[in-house]
């Protein structure tokens, strides 16, 4: 039995996975980010696998689905500021400086976005006793400050959380690099990676991006916004970082690069390798397909050649000679007749 079948045998598909651990598919995927499910890569390169042993492990546990179910379970504004006992209001302004992370977000159908929180995070954060500051009375003032100047932490820290997930998804320095590149605009990424082929290699290996609405729909270019950095320290940072893991992935191995097919290769070049060719044309080989081989000359026929144009000193010389001609056989006939003037000189 062949090392891939036993793979096969001991590992299950990741949508088959989710069924046999009771979970939805968005569970599911947020699970795999948590590390609650341990997943492994597939070695016939088709992405991600679930080893047997893990179902089984996660399905012994005690209160399994509905234990399993509670740790990746998220919660919006609404229920989120019920678990604190707080206002919407003040818990949205709570996310906003950074206190609470949402880790998962979607457009809804009036183009807003709609912030997920991890519900234990939020039950945890309103346990501690050092939070209470910021659950009652008001909010301090240089807080205040930055709230009243626009600040909203909340995407910034969605995309700290999400590349954390996937940098844990493999350990190809490619790929991990691919993974930085993909928070950042394409302009920043051609300054960083000015290869062309570098940067090819790295937008194949970018990570599929957050499902939301169709492309080049508005929704889609919201959430293209959400994940894309947009602050100046943190596109700083991720340019260091990209520069960091490129460096890193050339030392492992280099990007591959086109070759150039054989087929293309003119077979005039073949020819010249193997010996000389009869007639062949000077200087160097044509690029690009070799043309057809043309048939013979022998046996084609040949066209007729074009006859010179008659200039006025040929028809003159032309007309001169036919008269000579005559004269001489007027001669011949009645020399008595035939003007001495005009017998043909000898020449002595």
């Amino acid at each position: 039995m062949s090392g891939s079948t036993i793979t096969q045998s001991t590992t299950t598909s990741l949508g088959r996975a989710a069924r046999e651990l009771d979970l939805r598919r968005g569970e599911f995927d947020l699970a795999l980010h948590l590390g609650c499910v341990r997943s492994v890569p597939d070695e016939g390169g088709g992405g991600r696998r679930v080893a047997r042993a893990e179902i089984d492990r996660l399905r012994a546990e005690t209160g399994f689905p509905e234990a399993l179910r509670e740790r990746v379970r998220t919660v919006g504004t609404t229920e989120g500021a019920a678990l604190m006992g707080l206002a919407n209001t003040r818990f949205t302004r709570l996310a906003r400086l950074g206190v609470v992370v949402p880790v998962k977000f979607y457009v809804n159908r009036y183009r807003l976005i709609v912030w997920l929180y991890l519900a234990e995070e939020v039950r945890q954060f309103a346990a501690d006793e050092r939070n209470a500051p910021l659950l009652s009375g008001r909010t301090p003032e240089g807080l205040r400050d930055q709230l009243n100047e626009g600040l909203d932490l909340r995407p910034r820290n969605w995309r700290g959380r999400h590349l954390g997930f996937l940098l844990r998804q493999t350990a190809d320095p490619w790929a991990r690099a691919a993974v930085v590149a993909s928070l950042l605009d394409p302009v920043q990424v051609a300054e960083i990676v000015e290869d062309p082929y570098e940067r090819a290699h790295l937008d194949r290996l970018r990570p599929g991006r957050v499902p939301q609405a169709p492309a080049d729909s508005q929704g889609a270019r919201i959430a293209e916004r959400v994940t894309t950095a947009d602050d100046p320290d943190e596109i700083s940072w991720l340019r260091a970082d990209l520069g960091r893991s490129v460096s890193e992935a050339r030392a492992d191995r280099p990007a591959p690069r086109p070759t150039p097919n054989p087929s293309s290769v003119p077979k005039v070049l073949s020819a010249v390798a193997s010996g000389p060719v009869a007639d062949a044309p000077a200087g160097p080989p044509p690029v690009g397909p070799a043309k057809a081989a043309r048939p013979s000359t022998a046996d084609a026929p040949r066209a007729p050649r074009p006859r010179p144009a008659v200039t006025g000193d040929r028809l003159m010389t032309r007309e001169a000679t036919r008269s000579r001609g005559l004269l001489g056989w007027l001669r011949r006939r009645n020399p008595e007749e035939c003007p001495s003037d005009a017998r043909p000189t000898t020449g002595l």
